[in-house]
């Protein structure tokens, strides 16, 4: 089991297959499959319509028939309680498509992003999607139908990666526009100015949305191991330099260390959170992450 499990989170095994529903499942599955052999052991996504009994709840509200499978006592939730709804905020731009192994981030990121959909609509939750570059190029309003879950993983399937990103004025467009307490999801490079990022993201806590930052980045791109001369180009621009890597190692590393401490750090200040993850990591990692963040949500 615990293998399986294993297999079903290994983004490089999962991004093989073309179907982003059963990447979702697969993935779902595997999480689910680890989760029972975890510390989070205790609160789990298949409790939808459940929660476990505590002081004040009425004894008649107690599932019997799930006391008898679990030797735990769980109270029947009801409509009002799973109403939550999420927005994943997923960024295809040009520098998403980067990969040094068999994992671009963007197909890291709609694994992601379709895994996190599945896991929602299993809790009941309604979920939307925002996809976005330069400008915001989809948008679905957050339902919490199964038939939904089959039109976002549509969209994010007919992805075209778009120009350069722009992310601060998409964020504080669908920051005016969303009216209701949320939970907003970005997942995203951020190759874009920290400074302007936070202040949209500041938008949507100003509105009282909770908010997690899913920052993803490919390995090399915090590595910088390159050992000959390398020519490198920009996916966005298309500007190309060639050099000799060691020559600028030193001073790409330094900024790369800056340019996520500046995230991490003021993230925290706005009470967002923020998981900084690369494409060779399993996807547990973020869905532990949102299972934290759901919980804490309540």
């Amino acid at each position: 089991m615990a293998n399986l499990s294993t297999t079903y989170l290994d983004p490089t095994i999962v991004s093989r297959l073309d179907n982003l529903f059963l990447r979702a499942r697969l993935v779902v599955e595997g999480f689910i499959i680890g989760l029972h052999r975890s510390p989070y052991h205790g609160f789990s996504v298949e409790f939808a319509e459940h929660r476990a009994y505590g002081p004040g709840d009425e004894i008649r509200h107690v599932d019997w028939k799930l006391y008898a499978k679990t030797d735990r006592y769980y109270v029947k939730q009801f409509e009002e309680e799973t109403n939550l709804k999420s927005y994943l905020l997923l960024d295809q731009s040009r520098s998403m498509t980067f990969a040094s192994n068999n994992v671009s981030k963007l197909t890291y990121a709609q694994t992601l992003a379709a895994a996190l959909a599945y896991l929602m609509l299993k809790q009941q939750d309604a979920i939307g999607l925002a996809l976005f570059d330069s400008r915001l190029r989809q948008y679905l309003a957050p339902r919490a139908k199964r038939s939904h879950l089959e039109a976002i993983l549509g969209r994010m399937s007919e992805i075209q990666p778009g120009p350069e990103t722009e992310i601060a004025p998409v964020l504080h467009q669908l920051a005016k526009s969303i009216v209701k307490r949320g939970l907003i999801i970005l997942i995203s490079d951020l190759f874009d100015d920290p400074d302007q990022v936070i202040m949209s993201l500041k938008h949507f806590r100003h509105k009282h949305h909770e908010v997690i930052v899913f920052h993803i980045l490919d390995p090399q791109e915090l590595e910088f191991a390159f050992s000959s001369r390398t020519r490198f180009r920009d996916l966005e621009t298309g500007q190309m330099i060639t050099t000799e890597p060691w020559h600028i190692q030193k001073a790409y590393n330094q900024q790369m260390r800056q340019f996520i401490e500046a995230y991490r750090t003021r993230c925290r200040q706005q009470n967002i959170d923020y998981l900084q993850i690369t494409t060779d990591k399993p996807l547990d990692l973020a869905l532990s992450e949102y299972l934290l963040k759901r919980r804490r949500i309540g």
